[in-house]
């Protein structure tokens, strides 16, 4: 597999004015990218895709702009991170919600098995002191 290389943009509008100034010099159109991106060391189709970007950048050609383009990947990296934020808070809050049900579930009056108390409305009304619940 071959490595990946990066070259910087000043290289790369160099290149392109390069081959705008000197495309009708060539008998192809093919030719001209070819001679020109030997000199520079990068490959024909990369210095294509350089030019076809760079006229979309300037409005020549239709499709998306780099800016946009960037605008668009760091909106999508947002979006991902604010999906795994709330699945995130989602389980935290189930997971506290199932907690407290437990926690209620074992404070509850009506949860003795005697038969006798209930709930508030079973408890005595009479009675002249406090109720002591538990």
């Amino acid at each position: 597999m071959k490595k990946q290389l990066r070259y910087s943009p000043e290289v790369r509008e160099r290149a392109v004015r390069l081959l705008r100034e000197h495309q009708g010099e060539y008998a192809s159109e093919w030719a001209a990218p070819e001679s020109i991106a030997s000199k520079i060391g990068c490959s024909a189709e990369t210095l294509r895709k350089w030019v076809r970007q760079t006229e979309t950048d300037q409005g020549i050609r239709g499709g998306m702009p780099t800016s946009e383009r960037e605008r668009l990947k760091q909106l999508e990296r947002e979006n991902r991170e604010l999906k795994r934020t709330n699945e995130i808070l989602r389980k935290a809050s189930a997971y506290f919600a199932q907690a407290e049900l437990a926690d209620r579930n074992d404070n509850d009056i009506c949860r003795s098995t005697q038969g006798t108390v209930w709930g508030r409305a079973d408890l005595q009304a009479n009675s002249d002191r406090p109720i002591e619940l538990l």
